[in-house]
C-alpha cells in the first residue's frame, strides 16, 4: 500500500509538471531578417514605413545624397511570394515651378477597402515642411500625382496612422516651426477634409515630437513619443475619447536618446513597442511587449553592435505576424519578421523595464 501511494503521488508530479510546462508563456521571436535591398540608386535612406495590402507588403522610405538634400525622394518596394522589389522612385519634392526640395518621413496606411495611401513631407527643413499625399490602387505599382494637404495639416508625421472604430483616421502628427509639439490630425474620407487638436506640450519646456498610438479599446487611446532635448524618456499620453482630447503628456521609464520609435496593439490586446533601449546614440535596437501600456518587458533586441540602427516602423499582418522595418547606418532599409508568441508574455508579473515616473 505504501508502494502504491509513492507510485500515485510520483504520477501526479509528474503531471502537474508536465502541465505546468506545457502552458509556459512563449515570447516574441525572430522568425527572419534581411535587407529590403543590397544596392541602390541612392547613396543614403533613412525613416521607412511599412504596410500590407492584397497583393503583399509594401515599404517605403526616404532616399538621396544625403538627408535634407534637394535629391532626396521618397522610394519604395513591394514584396510579392518570395523577394523584395528594386527600390523605385514614386514621389519627389518638384514644385510647378520647377523648384525642388527635399522629401520626408513616409507614412503607408491601406485604406480597407479603397486604394493604399502615401503620405509625405516636403520643404527644404523641419520647421518648414508641408504635407503631400498620394494614392495607388494597385497595391503600389502605380500612383496618383502628388496632393498637398491643407494648409497646417501634415498628415501623419513619422508613425502610421490608425484608424478608429468609429471611421476616423488618427494621425499622429508633430510640428518643429515653435519648438517641439505634438497634436492629432483627423480625417473621416481618405485625406480629402481635415480637423486637429491643438497642440499637447508647450514645445520649449517639454520638447516632443513623432507620436504612436496604441488603441486599449472602448474609445481609449495611448500615445507614445520621442523627446528632446534633457528629458531622454519616451513620453505617454492617455485619451478616453478616441483622440479628441488628452491627458498631458509625462516622461516613462524607457529611454530615449532623440530617436523615432514606433509601437503596435496586436489582435490580442497586447502592445509591441519598438526602440533605442538606451539614452545616447541609436544602438541597440529593442523590442519591448506590454499587456496594458503602461508596463513594459523587453523581450528582443534586434540590433547591438556600433552604428546606427533606428527610425522603425512595426506593424502587424492578417496572418499574425509582425513586421518592422528600420533604418541600418543610412546605408539600408532591414525587415524583420517577428512571431508575436502568446499572449501571456507581456502581462505585469512578467518583469518590466519599469512603469511611469
Amino acid at each position: 500500500m505504501h508502494r502504491l501511494s509513492n507510485r500515485i503521488a510520483l504520477w501526479l508530479f509528474l503531471a502537474c509538471f508536465f502541465r505546468g510546462a506545457a502552458t509556459v508563456s512563449a515570447g516574441p521571436s525572430i522568425v527572419s531578417s534581411e535587407f529590403i535591398f543590397e544596392s541602390a540608386p541612392f547613396a543614403s535612406c533613412h525613416a521607412s514605413t511599412i504596410a500590407q495590402t492584397k497583393e503583399g507588403l509594401v515599404a517605403a522610405w526616404f532616399g538621396g545624397k544625403r538627408e535634407g538634400d534637394k535629391s532626396v525622394g521618397i522610394w519604395l518596394s513591394r514584396h510579392g511570394q518570395a523577394d523584395w522589389s528594386a527600390p523605385v522612385e514614386v514621389a519627389t519634392g518638384q514644385q510647378s515651378d520647377g523648384n525642388r526640395f527635399p522629401c520626408w518621413n513616409p507614412a503607408l496606411f491601406q485604406s480597407p477597402a479603397g486604394p493604399l495611401l502615401l503620405f509625405y513631407k516636403v520643404g527644404p527643413k523641419p520647421s518648414q515642411w508641408w504635407g503631400e499625399m498620394k494614392t495607388s490602387s494597385d497595391a503600389g505599382i502605380t500612383w496618383s500625382s502628388a496632393m498637398r494637404l491643407p494648409e497646417g495639416i501634415l498628415g501623419p508625421i513619422k508613425d502610421k496612422p490608425v484608424l478608429l472604430s468609429d471611421g476616423t483616421l488618427l494621425c499622429p502628427s508633430s510640428t518643429e516651426d515653435h519648438g517641439w509639439q505634438i497634436h492629432m490630425e483627423m480625417t473621416r474620407d481618405w485625406g480629402k477634409t481635415w480637423t486637429k487638436t491643438p497642440p499637447l506640450n508647450d514645445g520649449t519646456t517639454t520638447r516632443l515630437i513623432q507620436p504612436t498610438v496604441l488603441t486599449l479599446g472602448d474609445g481609449n487611446l495611448e500615445l507614445l513619443c520621442r523627446s528632446g532635448g534633457k528629458d531622454r524618456h519616451i513620453f505617454e499620453a492617455r485619451s478616453t475619447d478616441n483622440g479628441k482630447t488628452w491627458t498631458a503628456p509625462t516622461p516613462t521609464d524607457l529611454p530615449n536618446p532623440n530617436s523615432g520609435i514606433d509601437a503596435v496593439t496586436l489582435k490580442d490586446g497586447r502592445s509591441l513597442l519598438i526602440y533605442n533601449n538606451t539614452p545616447r546614440d541609436r544602438s541597440p535596437l529593442n523590442i519591448a511587449v506590454s499587456a496594458d501600456g503602461k508596463t513594459w518587458r523587453n523581450v528582443l533586441v534586434l540590433e547591438d553592435q556600433p552604428g546606427e540602427y533606428s527610425y522603425p516602423a512595426i506593424i502587424q499582418t492578417s496572418d499574425g505576424l509582425v513586421h518592422a522595418t528600420y533604418t541600418w547606418k543610412r546605408q539600408r532599409i532591414k525587415h524583420v519578421v517577428i512571431d508575436a508568441g502568446s499572449p501571456e508574455v507581456g502581462s505585469s508579473s512578467s518583469g518590466s523595464t519599469g512603469g511611469h515616473q
